[in-house]
């Protein structure tokens, strides 16, 4: 996901420094946004959920989330965030740069653990729940975490990265030997195409212009799209436009009429339609409640 609209999706209060690269976000689906559509980035991200229940997909994997899980995204894995059915879901976001983990090029921790991880050369689980041998361990670290990084006493960056350190140590002990696999070219592809509608999302885009831009004839792009994202093309292509669309109309002064433009919309009617039917409201009353 482009930087502007991934910031856009999430809280901008920061709970550390700039300097430190380790953030903590606050969210609630659907308070704050109904989705976080499909996106990928170069930090490591963990997810807590706090309350309630929602939908996390890893790869294209999606699974039920509830309170008390812990989700871990490594760099470059695809993710999405959605609302379970009518159900709230509150959680913690923690982004971090994998170089607070890093130490020089010969370190043996960044070399044989931390660098094949983080580049996906080897699998381990992305979803922590109750029954995972070592949740507790995992829940207190972040907890602590977050008590430094609230109180912030002198020194507290040394501390949070010796949990962070642990961390991992109690993720990949836990495994056992890594598994090495290779990661499926078809992930590849499915960031190229979500790539293409971050970037174009505004413009008209239709299968066919999708699956020339792919390199697939129009019935292998339908098909292909609905095994890897359980969803059809446009019905995707207008949800992540009308999730731009609702963040504009809670940020921005335009009429409505240009949100919907600026969105990929040209019928401000069909517009109207497509979004009450999202948000159980017309746009109006979105901006004005």
């Amino acid at each position: 996901m482009n930087t502007l609209t991934y910031e856009n999706l999430h809280e901008t209060k920061k709970h550390v420094s700039i300097q430190f690269p380790y953030n903590t976000y606050l969210c609630s689906i659907p308070l704050d946004f109904t989705q976080v559509p499909l996106h990928w980035h170069n930090d490591v991200e963990i997810i807590v959920i706090k309350k309630g229940c929602g939908i996390i997909s890893v790869d294209t994997e999606p699974k039920v989330v509830k309170a008390g899980d812990i989700i871990l995204v490594r760099p470059g894995q695809l993710h999405s965030i959605a609302q379970h059915g009518k159900d709230r879901m509150e959680y913690e976001n923690i982004l971090f740069q994998t170089s607070l983990l890093y130490s020089d090029d010969s370190d043996p921790c960044t070399v044989g653990y931390f660098h094949p991880y983080f580049s996906l050369e080897y699998e381990l689980p992305w979803l922590f729940d109750d029954s995972f041998s070592c949740h507790q361990e995992l829940s207190s670290c972040i907890e602590t975490i977050d008590q430094l990084c609230s109180r912030k006493p002198h020194y507290y960056e040394l501390s949070v990265k010796g949990h962070l350190f642990h961390f991992f140590y109690l993720l990949f002990s836990s495994q056992g030997a890594p598994v090495t696999f290779n990661r499926s070219k078809s992930l590849e592809k499915v960031k190229q195409i979500v790539s293409y509608i971050e970037l174009h999302y505004a413009e008209e885009i239709t299968i066919q212009i999708a699956a020339d831009y792919m390199g697939f004839s129009e019935s292998h792009f339908m098909k292909f799209f609905k095994q890897h994202l359980h969803t059809t093309f446009t019905s995707y292509l207008n949800g992540y436009r009308l999730t731009i669309a609702a963040r504009l109309l809670l940020t921005e002064d335009d009429s409505i009429l240009s949100i919907s433009e600026r969105t990929g919309f040209n019928n401000l009617s069909y517009f109207n339609r497509l979004f009450k039917k999202e948000y159980q409201m017309s746009p109006r009353e979105y901006r004005n409640r």
